[in-house]
């Protein structure tokens, strides 16, 4: 493989992006501010081909998404080697460089200089089709669970204001019957009107399961609290809005959820990640989102170990040694994937159970156990998508 001559560097925009090119030695060849648009992108590409001749140009760029997605495109389609340099990394390594400007070409010499002087920076490639769209269904799944927590917040605390015995009484989180009732009956006098035998059947009515109790707990709140707070009017009627919001999101995750798990079903590794105990179908498809779905440009499993933050970094000084920490810059989606399917194996698989035992004999903690099972395990799930085995039966590999 040639070494490559030049090296271009992306600051990458929303509707534009700034270009700088530099050799070997560091000096600039091109330095361009070009639009977010397919043809002044081929231009780009064209003249830094041009520039290149019978070399090779490296391209970087500090986005891997979002604006940048046209650009990371053309790119890939017309076979150019592509390396990703984090936006935290570009910040640092600007204090190196001479001036305390900031503008958009300074930014793109730097990126271009980081790729022609690092070894250490990860080639960027689009992943699948499929786990593209995991990505977005994924990403979209994690807003709406926000979106969820927020709102279920802001109706406990709406609720506190003038009903504090309601707010306590359930867990608005995890019972949509609660949900139900708010949405009809969110004060202590009208609670009370109703009754608990009347309350009970509306609540049947909109097919509540345990209407009895969910009713009983209701009216015991209510007959709890006689006094009627100022501003409980209009209260009420904004915790009417909070918890249909909270219902209609509950049912949009629903629906999410089934789009994931339908396209992640698609995809050629899906069946060899579900053999492995503590994935199901969304830990899979947020894997995947993370991945790109091809382990190959990883390397090895110690590369995917280090992107995902399972990989302890040394931090030594002087007299203090093994002294391991984790990575600063890791992908905390991926992590979340690899950690919760390690923690829900311990339950289901004798083989990380054993592995979790002897690690908490060890001395460590719960935490500590989980995560050392997780990137034990990532080994294991690295050699069956290599070798393209599903995992069949309970071995001695984790144990080991």
């Amino acid at each position: 493989m040639a070494v490559p001559e030049l090296w271009a560097g992306i600051d990458a925009g929303k509707s534009h992006h700034h270009c700088v090119v530099v050799d070997a030695d560091g000096k600039r060849r091109l330095s361009r501010r070009v639009a977010n648009d397919e043809t002044a992108l081929l231009e780009l590409l064209a003249d830094v081909a041009e520039l290149s001749g019978e070399g090779t140009a490296t391209w970087a760029i500090d986005l891997n998404g979002g604006g940048a997605a046209l650009l990371l495109a053309l790119l890939v389609n017309h076979d150019q080697r592509l390396l990703y340099i984090p936006g935290r990394t570009v910040y640092h390594a600007a204090a190196s460089y001479r001036g305390d400007g900031k503008t958009d070409a300074k930014d793109a010499a730097i990126i271009a200089d980081q790729a022609r002087i690092r070894r250490d920076l990860q080639p960027l490639r689009p992943g699948d089709e499929i786990s593209v769209d995991l990505r977005i269904l994924t990403s979209r799944r994690t807003d709406l669970i926000c979106d969820r927590t927020r709102t279920i917040n802001r109706l406990r605390a709406q609720l506190l204001d003038y009903f504090p015995a309601l707010e306590r009484a359930f867990d608005y989180s995890a019972s949509k019957a609660a949900l139900t009732l708010l949405t009809g009956y969110q004060t202590p006098d009208a609670l009370r009107r109703i009754g608990q035998s009347r309350l009970e059947t509306w609540l049947r009515n909109r097919k509540v399961r345990n209407a009895a109790a969910v009713a009983a707990i209701a009216i015991e709140a209510a007959a709890a609290q006689h006094t009627a707070l100022p501003g409980q009017r209009l209260a009420a009627d904004m915790v009417i809005r909070l918890a249909k919001a909270v219902i209609a999101l509950n049912e949009e995750i629903a629906e999410i959820d089934t789009l994931i798990e339908r396209r992640f079903r698609q995809h050629r590794h899906a069946e060899i990640i579900l053999s492995l105990p503590g994935f199901g179908p969304l830990l899979g498809a947020e894997f995947l989102a993370s991945t790109g779905g091809d382990m190959t440009l990883f390397g090895t499993a110690n590369r995917l170990a280090g992107v995902a933050g399972l990989a302890p970094t040394p931090r030594d000084s002087g007299r203090v040694s093994g002294n391991l920490h984790r990575p600063r810059r890791y992908d905390r989606r991926l992590l979340r994937a690899l950690y919760l399917s390690a923690l829900a194996s311990i339950r289901w698989s004798e083989a990380s159970k054993t592995y979790y035992d002897r690690k908490r004999a060890e001395g460590k903690r719960h935490t500590q156990a989980v995560i050392a099972l997780a990137r034990r395990r990532l080994n294991v799930l690295w050699a069956m998508l290599r070798d393209n085995t599903r995992y069949h039966v309970e071995s001695a590999a984790l144990a080991a």
